[in-house]
C-alpha cells in the first residue's frame, strides 16, 4: 500500500520537487524556498496574501530563512513568534490611537498565527492546536472590528444551532445591494477569506458574507460540527438568513466556492435556486480522488462493496497498515489528523467510505445558475476535475484557465490573487449586470 497522503487547500503533493526540469512549466513559476512540498505551498499561499495587506512579504521571508525545511516544530516556533511580535505592534497601534496600523498588524498577524497552527498536528505538542487557531481567530475579530464599516459577527440559525460568521458591508448605509457569500474548503481561516475575496469584494460594491459552515473553523473547532456531503442543507439556510435583512438584494446573490469549495457551490446550487452566480475555484465533481489516489484502486473497491462486519474487517485491516506507515513517517501522521479531523473520524478507511458520498456528478443537470470554474495549470488535488465539471454543467457557464506563465498556477492560484480577483469579479459583474462606480449601491 502506498502511504496516504490526504489533499486539502494547502497540503501539498504535486509541486516539482528541487530537482524538477527547468522545462517544466509549473516549476519555472516556483522558485524554490522550501524543498518540503507542503512548506513551499503554504509559503506560497501566505506570500500571495501580501496583496490584500493579510502578510509582508519581508517578514514572510525572514521567517523562511528562520525555518529548517521540512521541521514542524521549526515552522510552528518561527510563525508563532512572528505573530506574537506583529500582535504586539497591533496591540500598541490600538493603544497609541493609531487604528489603520492596528487593523492591519491584527489581520497581518491573524495570518501568522493561523501558519503557526497548520503543521501542529506534526508537532511534538498537538494540543497548541486550538489554542494558536483561538489566537489567530481573536486578531482576526480584533482586524473586523476596525474595518470601516466595523464588520458585523453574526450566527445564521442551522440543525438546531448556529453556524458562525461575519457580515463585511460596503458602507454603513442599510441600501440594497449584491451580496457574496465566501464558502471555504477544508481548511481554510476568516483571514483566507478575507484574501481570496472579500477584500476584493467590498471595493467593487459587494457586501460579503463570510461563514464557518459544519467542519470549518469555529464551527469545527468550538461546535464540534462535522463536514457533510449534503451541503444545500447548509447553504439553503445562510440564503434564508440573507433573505431576512434589509441591505440584501434578493436577484443579486452570487456565491465562491474555495478548494473544496469547489465541491461544496456546485452541489449546493443545484438545489439552492434563489443564488444568481456562482464560482468554484477549481471546480470539483468527485472528492474522493484526493485520499484514493493513495491506495490501490483494488483496496478501494473492496472496502466500499463490503458491508457489515466485512467491511470493518477490511477497514481494520487497512487502518492497521495505515498506522504501521504512520510510525515510519511523521509528514504522514500530520496529513491523516488535519485531513480527518473536518470528517469526524480518526480512521483513513472511514474517511474512504464517507468521502464515496461527495459526489455531484447525478445533481449537476439541476445548476440553473451561471457558473464560472477556475482551472488552474497544476492543480495538485483534483487534476481534470475543473473541465469535467465544466463539461457536465447543462447551463450558462466559463471555464477560466490560470496559467504558470501568468504565475497563476497551483491550487486556488495562491501567487495571483489581484489577477484572479479581476477575472472572477469582471465575470461577476456582467451576470449581475453591475454599473455604476464601485461601491454604487441598487436604486
Amino acid at each position: 500500500m502506498t502511504a496516504p497522503r490526504p489533499g486539502g487547500s494547502a497540503a501539498h503533493e504535486a509541486t516539482p520537487t528541487a530537482g524538477s526540469s527547468v522545462s517544466d512549466p509549473v516549476a519555472r513559476s516556483v522558485p524554490r524556498v522550501f524543498a518540503d512540498d507542503d512548506f513551499q505551498f503554504q509559503f506560497l499561499f501566505t506570500v500571495g496574501q501580501a496583496y490584500e495587506h493579510a502578510a509582508d512579504v519581508g517578514e514572510c521571508f525572514a521567517a523562511a530563512a528562520a525555518i529548517q525545511d521540512g521541521d514542524y516544530n521549526s515552522w510552528f516556533a518561527t510563525f508563532h513568534a512572528l505573530a506574537e511580535r506583529v500582535h504586539g505592534i497591533a496591540e500598541a497601534s490600538a493603544a497609541a490611537g493609531d487604528t489603520v496600523s492596528a487593523r492591519e498588524a491584527f489581520l497581518r498577524a491573524a495570518t501568522y498565527y493561523a501558519d503557526a497552527a497548520f503543521f501542529t498536528d506534526g508537532t511534538r505538542d498537538p494540543s497548541r492546536l486550538v489554542p494558536t487557531w483561538e489566537a489567530h481567530r481573536a486578531a482576526f475579530d480584533a482586524f473586523a472590528a476596525r474595518l470601516d464599516p466595523p464588520a458585523e459577527p453574526v450566527a445564521i440559525p442551522y440543525d438546531g444551532t448556529t453556524l458562525p460568521g461575519y457580515v463585511l458591508t460596503v458602507d454603513s448605509s442599510g441600501a440594497r445591494r449584491p451580496w457574496l457569500i465566501m464558502n471555504n474548503g477544508s481548511d481554510g481561516t476568516a483571514s483566507d477569506m478575507w484574501s481570496e475575496g472579500a477584500a476584493a469584494a467590498l471595493r467593487r460594491g459587494y457586501n460579503t458574507l463570510i461563514f464557518d459552515g459544519p467542519g470549518q473553523g469555529a464551527a469545527l473547532f468550538r461546535q464540534g460540527l462535522s463536514f457533510r456531503p449534503d451541503w444545500e442543507k447548509v447553504i439553503t439556510p445562510v440564503v434564508d438568513w440573507l433573505l431576512a435583512r434589509a441591505d440584501v438584494d434578493p436577484e443579486r446573490i452570487a456565491i465562491l466556492g474555495i478548494s473544496q469549495g469547489g465541491y461544496w457551490v456546485p452541489r449546493a446550487v443545484a438545489f439552492e435556486h434563489r443564488i444568481a452566480a456562482a464560482i468554484a475555484d477549481p471546480g470539483v465533481v468527485d472528492v474522493a480522488p484526493s485520499f484514493t489516489r493513495f491506495v490501490t484502486p483494488e483496496d478501494v473497491q473492496a472496502l466500499l462493496n463490503a458491508t457489515g462486519e466485512e467491511q470493518k474487517q477490511i477497514a481494520a485491516e487497512l487502518d492497521e497498515e495505515v498506522a504501521a506507515e504512520v510510525a515510519k513517517d511523521p509528514s504522514l501522521a500530520f496529513a491523516l489528523a488535519f485531513r480527518l479531523r473536518p470528517y469526524g473520524t480518526t480512521s483513513y478507511a472511514e474517511v474512504l467510505i464517507l468521502t464515496n458520498e461527495y459526489n455531484s456528478r447525478v445533481v449537476l443537470g439541476q445548476i440553473r445558475c451561471p457558473m464560472l470554474i477556475a482551472n488552474p495549470e497544476g492543480e495538485q488535488f483534483w487534476p481534470g476535475q475543473s473541465q469535467e465539471l465544466y463539461d457536465l454543467l447543462p447551463g450558462p457557464k466559463t471555464l477560466v484557465h490560470f496559467t504558470a506563465e501568468e504565475g497563476a498556477d497551483l491550487h486556488c492560484e495562491p501567487k495571483a490573487l489581484g489577477l484572479r480577483a479581476e477575472r472572477f469579479f469582471n465575470w461577476l459583474d456582467d451576470q449581475l449586470r453591475m454599473g455604476g462606480a464601485p461601491g454604487t449601491a441598487t436604486p
